[in-house]
């Protein structure tokens, strides 16, 4: 992200190849291509004291890197999660950004760019709400850590509440991550605890079915 405080793909390559490391270019390329999208977004959601977090694969992976970046695996999306009451402010602050906001098959999101495709697209998750009725609790409040991924901060949900929202959610990729947090130690016995008593069986059931 060339300009913008973070390094870009370029840079990247260069220094990574001077410490003779060995990348999964298609890998990297992506990452920073949803990193640039996100940092669009949340950066001027930060200038304009409107409340969100990261959540989703991409929260997975950003804490997964910290904490053992071989476990990491790579998402397709960026998800954002805001206060239902904040939608028209975060609508007015994208739009001023080069976003386009679009309500489809149920789902709020922000395009940018010139294409309708949702590979750069933005999905918007309400805290308080379930995003689908079989969903076991409803999404935490928003209650941010910061943290840094390719050398830019942003705010990130805590590793408790990802894993109460992964284990809610329950589908195929949510148990996927939900394995990467646990292979990279994220989910500690003080994390288990504090789930409820049917979150704690899904996330025995998961553990089992590894």
């Amino acid at each position: 992200m060339p300009g913008d405080g973070g390094p870009n793909l370029e840079q990247f390559l260069r220094d990574t190849e001077r410490r003779g490391e060995v990348v999964n270019l298609m890998f990297e390329q992506r990452l920073f291509d949803l990193v640039g999208v996100l940092h669009r977004i949340t950066d001027p959601l930060m200038a304009a004291n409107v409340p969100h977090e990261l959540i989703g694969g991409m929260a997975v992976l950003v804490h997964v890197e910290e904490a053992d970046p071989g476990q990491s695996t790579l998402t397709r999306d960026v998800d954002l999660m805001i206060r239902r009451c904040d939608l028209d402010k975060v609508k007015e602050v994208a739009a001023r950004h080069g976003f386009r906001f679009r309500h489809s098959a149920g789902l709020d999101m922000l395009l940018h760019g010139p294409s309708d495709s949702a590979r750069n697209a933005v999905h918007l998750i309400f805290s308080g709400e379930k995003v689908r009725p079989n969903q076991a609790a409803p999404n935490p409040p928003i209650q941010p850590v910061r943290k840094a991924i390719l050398g830019r901060q942003v705010f990130v949900i805590p590793v408790a509440d990802l894993v109460k929202m992964k284990l809610s959610a329950n589908r195929d990729k949510d148990r996927v991550h939900v394995r990467a947090m646990d292979a990279a130690g994220l989910i500690t016995p003080e994390v288990e605890q504090g789930l409820p008593e049917d979150l704690q069986a899904r996330l025995r059931y998961t553990r089992e079915t590894e």
